[in-house]
C-alpha cells in the first residue's frame, strides 16, 4: 500500500545531501518532507536556515515520527553505527555509502531480516543508473554472465580531459575536484577502490554471490604517464578505469583495472562524469546503461528514488541467493595486461606465463603478457610509480592452478 507522505532524517549535507535537498523541493510525485539534518561541522554556513540542523545524531535517531533515514556522510565507520541503530529502532534506510555498503554486506542483510526493514542503496553504485532496480528486477531470473563497465565517473572525467583536451592528470584531478566529481582526499576514485566497492555490491544482485571487497583485485590510475596515453593514443585506444565480472563454469572472476579500449568497445564514447554499464545476460544477451555518475543532482536523483521506493514498502529479494547456480569465487587466474616500467628492478618480483612483446629505450620500457592476476597485488608493484599497468584489449580470462603451471612461469629476467 503506498505511503501519502514520508518524514525524513538526513545524515550529511554536502554535494549529494543539498542535490537531494534541491529535487525534493521540485520534484511533485512524492511527498517527503526533511525533518532534521544532522551534520559535522557547527562552522560551516549553510544555505538553509539553521533551523533544520541538528549535530546530535539521536535526536534524529530517536525521533518516532521520522519514518527514513537518509545517509549521505562519508564516513563509512560512522555511516553503519547511523544505519545499524536506526534500523534497530525500525527505521527504513536510504544509503549511498558504498564502502560502508560493500565492508558491512552480511551484517546489513542480517539486520533487514532481523528487524523487517528496507535497507535501499541504489545511489552507492552508479549514480544516476538504476542498476541494482534492473538487477533485482529485470535480470531476477536472467543468468547473467557478465557485468563490466565505468563505475566511477571522477576517474573518468580525469581521464577525459588528460586525452582529449591534453591536460596533465593534475590539472585534471583539480578540475574534477573544484566541480565537485572528487573528493580533496581523491584516493578512492584514482586507486580504483571506489569501483571495487560497487563491484562488491552489484555482484551480490547480479550473481548472488557476495565476494567481499578485500577478496577482489584493484589497481588505478594514479601512475598514469605521458608514455602510457601517447602509447594509447599510437594504438588509436583509450584507457578506462574498467571494473569487471565474469561467470565462467560457476567461477566468478571479479577484478579493477585500467584497461585499453577501442573504437569498437560501448565503453569508448563514454565521457566526462558519465558512468558506462555492460550486462549480459543468458537470454537478454548484451544490454548497455549509461548515465552520469559524479555529481549531486545525478547521485540525489538515485537517493530520490529509493525515497520514492519506499512509499510502495518495497524491499530487495535478493532472489539470486536463493538459487542453485551461485557461482563460486575464483581469485587466481590469468589476464594480457600492458606493464610500463622504469628499470628491470622495479619488475623482477612478477611472473608471467607468457610473453607477447616488449620494448625497451632510454625512457620508456613495457612488457605486454599474459600473467597471474595474484602477481600484481604485490605491495611493492602496486605502490611503486615507476610502475602502470593495464589490461590489453584482449579481454580473455583463464583460470589457472598455479601448483601445475611452475614450469611455465616465467621471471621477467629470464624471459628478456
Amino acid at each position: 500500500m503506498k505511503r501519502t507522505n514520508l518524514t525524513l532524517g538526513l545524515f550529511g549535507f554536502g554535494c549529494v545531501g543539498q542535490g537531494l535537498y534541491d529535487i525534493l523541493n521540485q520534484t511533485k510525485g512524492i511527498k517527503a518532507e526533511v525533518k532534521k539534518i544532522c551534520v559535522k561541522d557547527r562552522s560551516k554556513k549553510r544555505p538553509i536556515p539553521l533551523k533544520y540542523f541538528t549535530f546530535d545524531k539521536d535526536v534524529i535517531l530517536n525521533d518516532p515520527a521520522i519514518d527514513v533515514i537518509v545517509e549521505l556522510i562519508d564516513d563509512a565507520s560512522e555511516a553503519f553505527n547511523i544505519v545499524s541503530a536506526a534500523m534497530k529502532n525500525g527505521k527504513k534506510v536510504v544509503t549511498a555509502n558504498k564502502k560502508m555498503v560493500a565492508e558491512h554486506f552480511d551484517e546489513l542483510l542480517k539486520l533487514k531480516e532481523e528487524n523487517q526493514v528496507s535497507i535501499l542503496y541504489e545511489a552507492s553504485t552508479c549514480a544516476s543508473i538504476p542498476i541494482i532496480r534492473n538487477l533485482e528486477e529485470y535480470y531476477d531470473n536472467d543468468l547473467v554472465k557478465s557485468i563490466a563497465g565505468i563505475f566511477n565517473g571522477s576517474s573518468n572525467y580525469i581521464l577525459t580531459n588528460v586525452f582529449e583536451n591534453n591536460l596533465s592528470f593534475d590539472l585534471a584531478l583539480k578540475k574534477a575536484q573544484e566541480l565537485g566529481f572528487a573528493e580533496t582526499d581523491p584516493t578512492l576514485d584514482i586507486s580504483g577502490l571506489d569501483s571495487k566497492y560497487k563491484l562488491s555490491i552489484i555482484n551480490a544482485h547480479a550473481f548472488g554471490k557476495n565476494v567481499p571487497e578485500e577478496n577482489i583485485f584493484h589497481l588505478g590510475i594514479q601512475s598514469l604517464s605521458l608514455a602510457d596515453i601517447n602509447y594509447a593514443k599510437e594504438k588509436r585506444y583509450k584507457i578506462k578505469l574498467v571494473a569487471k565480472s565474469i561467470k565462467i563454469d560457476g567461477e566468478l572472476y571479479s577484478w579493477v583495472i585500467p584497461q585499453f579500449i577501442d573504437l569498437n568497445d560501448f565503453l569508448y564514447s563514454i565521457e566526462n562524469e558519465f558512468n558506462g554499464v555492460i550486462i549480459e545476460g543468458a537470454f537478454s544477451e548484451k544490454q548497455c546503461f549509461v548515465g552520469k555518475g559524479a555529481g549531486g543532482h545525478p547521485t540525489g536523483s538515485a537517493v530520490l528514488s529509493d525515497i520514492s521506493a519506499l512509499t510502495y514498502d518495497y524491499k530487495y529479494e535478493y532472489k539470486k541467493y536463493s538459487q542453485n547456480n551461485v557461482p563460486t569465487s575464483a581469485d587466481n587466474f590469468l589476464i594480457e595486461v600492458y606493464i610500463r616500467y622504469k628499470n628491470e628492478n622495479d619488475i623482477n618480483q612478477l611472473s608471467f606465463l607468457s610473453i607477447h612483446e616488449q620494448y625497451q629505450s632510454d625512457d620508456f620500457n613495457y612488457i605486454i603478457g599474459n600473467i597471474d592476476i595474484k602477481s600484481l597485488s604485490i605491495k611493492e608493484i602496486k605502490e611503486n610509480k615507476n610502475i602502470f599497468i593495464a589490461q590489453t584489449t584482449n579481454q580473455a580470462v583463464h583460470s589457472i592452478n598455479v601448483s601445475n603451471n611452475i614450469s611455465g612461469v616465467h621471471k621477467f629476467k629470464e624471459a628478456v
